[in-house]
């Protein structure tokens, strides 16, 4: 697991794609502990190497068969409820799988009390979760496989959950993808430093 130890109260984990802790999901870690807070990313893969973009069919193949969303899910609650009494407030960021995950989590009261998921298009198979926690969920204005237009008008009677979309691709917010939109990413940083700091402050 990669961890940042600020003497924090507050936490953020930090859960991967499909490729695993990639240097994007490094890079995010180091970002969000630039902000003092502290920060923990579970490895999901459980080995020290991750899938190149080149390998998404092999990545995703190896997510589906070998963990899956329901273990994944119960994995997570585990830290979570491992770490809930040393943390004033522990916040959930995820990436695509990672923030399907975050999601899964959000239906648990008082495991975790903000969440944050980027391009986290699973959550379409899960729309049937009611959040205990107030979300930000971070959507492109395209994906390939299905009509996102359709999951966001879904989510948006939520009023616990804050929906922003983006001119850009899914992996916009990743700069070592050929998705990344840089206007996009430092938008979303800015949306999501802002969302944590007001809840926690």
């Amino acid at each position: 697991m990669l961890t940042y130890y600020n003497n924090s109260n507050v936490c953020v984990v930090v859960l991967h794609e499909i490729y695993g802790v990639n240097q994007h999901i490094k890079t995010m870690c180091k970002y969000l502990a630039d902000y003092e807070f502290d920060v923990l990313c579970p490895n999901l893969l459980q080995t020290d190497d991750y899938y190149d973009y080149t390998d998404e069919k092999s990545a995703y193949h190896n997510f589906k068969e070998k963990i899956g969303f329901s273990v994944a899910e119960k994995k997570i609650k585990k830290l979570l409820s491992k770490i809930r009494d040393k943390y004033k407030f522990i916040i959930l960021v995820g990436f695509s799988i990672g923030a399907t995950i975050a999601w899964l989590c959000s239906n648990d009261e008082y495991i975790c009390d903000l969440i944050i998921g980027y391009y986290g298009s699973r959550i379409r198979d899960y729309t049937e979760v009611t959040p205990k926690c107030p979300v930000m969920l971070f959507f492109p204005k395209r994906e390939k496989s299905f009509n996102i237009d359709n999951l966001i008008e879904q989510l948006k009677d939520n009023r616990s959950i804050i929906v922003r979309q983006f001119q850009a691709d899914h992996g916009f917010s990743d700069p070592y993808s050929d998705k990344y939109c840089k206007d996009s990413a430092k938008k979303a940083e800015q949306e999501m430093i802002e969302f944590i700091q007001n809840y926690i402050n």
